[in-house]
């Protein structure tokens, strides 16, 4: 389970959020046998739609990133629910990158720099809310800091890390991320710069033993922070055959016909390794449903 932590600033200026989502990452990656560079791209896509996803208002409301990128592992999808229970995939999981001159992973180059990141808010409204900025780096956390200046107009400061080991396991994965609220003024983002500037990566503090409450201090070491909410987090992927179902009906009568030809007809979730199947005289019930 990942652990998920809100708190804000006791002069009520800044609100803090920090997760642990190591052994959500680790989930993805087994389920998806994503390579190391892969790992850590959908781990830092799977982490920050987590965060967001908890800053959802209502329990009905679910959040999904999607990152359209230039580069080889294609476009890359996470979506979270409320508490922050998230899933994932992407176009190409196995992607090997050699390592930046600094010796870590090139998640940058994996996704690709041209290309757009995509927020879709569905608050239970007719229509779901979409949000579209231009990729900045295609490193995920600072694609999200642009995604909040430029479409909630938001003071935002986001970090996202996964660590991966030499067996390719994920060791450590986590963020954190900050946002001003309306009260705060100059000398609070002055406060805010000066304390980030210290801070350790979001793996170095974890592997620290830091937790995610430890980690909303030390990121704010110029205010006094007090806990708002916590909860835990997992990789949850919430498919089922009626909803693998209403998918094929909505396909529509003629691909029905042209699935009800084959004996057995499978379907397999983009999640996770769940794989449905519909006999043809289960496709023929739903052609009679789209009539």
């Amino acid at each position: 389970m990942g652990r998920i932590e809100r708190c804000i600033s006791d002069d009520g200026t800044v609100v803090v959020i920090a997760e642990d989502s190591t052994d959500i990452v680790e989930a993805a990656r087994q389920i998806h046998s994503t390579s190391k560079v892969c790992t850590a791209a959908l781990g830092r896509l799977l982490t920050g739609a987590s965060i967001m996803g908890y800053m959802l208002k209502s329990a009905e409301q679910t959040l999904t990133l999607r990152v359209s990128g230039n580069g080889e592992a294609g476009a890359v999808i996470a979506a979270s629910d409320a508490k922050g229970n998230v899933k994932g995939y992407m176009m190409n999981p196995h992607v090997e990158l050699p390592l930046k001159p600094n010796g870590k992973l090139d998640v940058g180059k994996a996704v690709g720099s041209e290309g757009t990141l995509s927020v879709i808010k569905d608050l239970g409204l007719r229509e779901p809310m979409i949000g579209q900025v231009p990729l900045i780096s295609g490193e995920i956390a600072e694609d999200l800091t642009s995604y909040f200046a430029a479409s909630e107009q938001i003071p935002t400061v986001c970090s996202l890390g996964v660590l991966v080991d030499k067996e390719g396991r994920t060791a450590k994965a986590g963020g954190f991320l900050i946002q001003l609220l309306p009260t705060a003024d100059d000398t609070v983002i002055e406060r805010v710069e000066k304390g980030i500037r210290s801070v350790l990566p979001v793996t170095t503090m974890l592997r620290d033993g830091c937790t995610p409450l430890e980690i909303c201090s030390k990121v704010l070491p110029e205010f006094r922070v007090q806990p708002l909410d916590a909860g835990e987090t997992e990789y949850r992927c919430d498919c089922s055959r009626d909803r693998v179902a209403k998918a094929l009906l909505s396909t529509g009568a003629e691909a029905l016909k042209e699935m009800a030809q084959d004996e057995i007809t499978e379907v397999r979730c983009h999640f996770c390794p769940s794989v449905y199947k519909f006999t043809s005289k289960q496709i023929e019930d739903l052609i009679k449903k789209a009539k």
